[in-house]
């Protein structure tokens, strides 16, 4: 029982991190919110890829994933160019701009975390580094032997 209530209270914070992803959706420009972001982060460190990767890595559907897509080349932060492979498909690459507002987006989630966890020793916020970064990959790992 005390296993059950443990794992109780750690849904209860998890599910509290929304708080947290909202606070920080305040602080990103108006025209790149969450979605847009996550394009340019994925591109960025994926490199250049085909849509259907990138709706993969984000685990959404081609439609909604172009919907983002077509955000972020609208503002010219991606661009889509002729798949050498598949002359129906599209590569998808991050464009100078993308990169000058992923820049712009890092700055002011880096600023809104060192005004928030201002009183935070090193050690603490290396810790919650470490263990965030420990539950993702336990996450990811379940998802792979589930897939």
């Amino acid at each position: 029982m005390a296993t059950r209530n443990r794992y109780e209270e750690l849904a209860r914070s998890v599910s509290a991190i929304g708080a947290v992803k909202r606070g920080l959706a305040r602080v990103l420009p108006v025209d790149c919110q969450g979605a847009s972001a996550a394009v340019l982060a994925l591109v960025n460190h994926h490199g250049d890829m085909r849509m259907s990767r990138l709706a993969e890595l984000m685990a959404v559907d081609m439609s909604v994933c172009s919907r983002h897509v077509a955000h972020t080349v609208e503002h010219g932060w991606i661009e889509r160019l002729p798949d050498p492979d598949d002359r129906r498909s599209r590569i998808l690459r991050l464009t100078e701009p993308g990169r000058a507002m992923l820049g712009e987006l890092d700055r002011r989630v880096t600023e809104a975390f060192s005004r928030h966890l201002a009183e935070w020793s090193d050690d603490d916020v290396d810790l919650l580094t470490h263990l965030l970064a420990r539950l993702r990959e336990s996450f990811g790992d379940c998802r792979a032997h589930h897939a």
